[in-house]
């Protein structure tokens, strides 16, 4: 543990609690994309299988288990509770585009060909693309509610300060995992145009409208 990962931890926390809070405060889903949670709600499963197999730490399996309940708490919200306000008509990425990439990859490029080696990469490759959904959505809508572009803020700096957990873990451990720093790469690549917006929109207080 680093302040980086420290850092990069809560930041997905706290993207986690705004979504929902988005959810619940205005009893709506409108504006989310339902693909992106059920890509991340993937990515956690294969991720935290180590639960049933692996104690690292209190501090690991609380994290762990709370993105899982989270996640798919948000899933029933989104298709459940308050599917009437979900906005399918918009939220149409085809996620196979996504997924069986991943899992070619994960076969092809792992640390270990077992079972639960595989699944964490396959969720590592997953990951790093999961939020195209909901970038394609709010690209399809050409704008997104304040606190929509938070939650996506928030998601894409945990992954900037997971890069840096990365870049001090080699400098202090002599430890690199190619896997992780590629995926980890390719994730914030695809946030930087919405970074920029975000920047010179949301932090001055403008709504955030794509162009078309």
């Amino acid at each position: 543990m680093n302040i980086f990962r420290f850092l990069g931890d809560f930041s997905h926390l706290g993207a986690i609690i705004i979504l929902l809070l988005k959810i619940w405060k205005t009893r709506s889903c409108a504006g989310l994309s339902g693909k992106s949670v059920l890509l991340y709600a993937i990515v956690f499963t294969c991720r935290y299988l180590d639960l049933f197999t692996h104690f690292i730490s209190l501090y690991n399996s609380v994290m762990k288990i709370i993105y899982l309940v989270s996640t798919y708490f948000t899933l029933y919200l989104i298709y459940r509770k308050f599917k009437a306000t979900y906005d399918r008509n918009h939220d149409t990425f085809r996620i196979e585009f996504l997924l069986l990439p991943s899992v070619v990859l994960a076969l092809l490029w792992n640390h270990e060909f077992s079972v639960l080696e595989v699944l964490w990469t396959f969720s590592i490759y997953l990951e790093s693309v999961a939020i195209l959904p909901q970038l394609f959505m709010v690209s399809k809508t050409h704008e997104a509610e304040t606190i929509t572009s938070h939650y996506l803020f928030a998601l894409g700096i945990y992954r900037f300060f997971y890069i840096l957990n990365w870049v001090y873990r080699y400098y202090t451990e002599n430890f690199i995992d190619w896997i992780s720093i590629v995926s980890g790469v390719v994730q914030t690549v695809l946030y930087c145009d919405f970074f920029y917006l975000y920047i010179t929109k949301v932090l001055r207080g403008k709504h955030l409208t794509l162009p078309a």
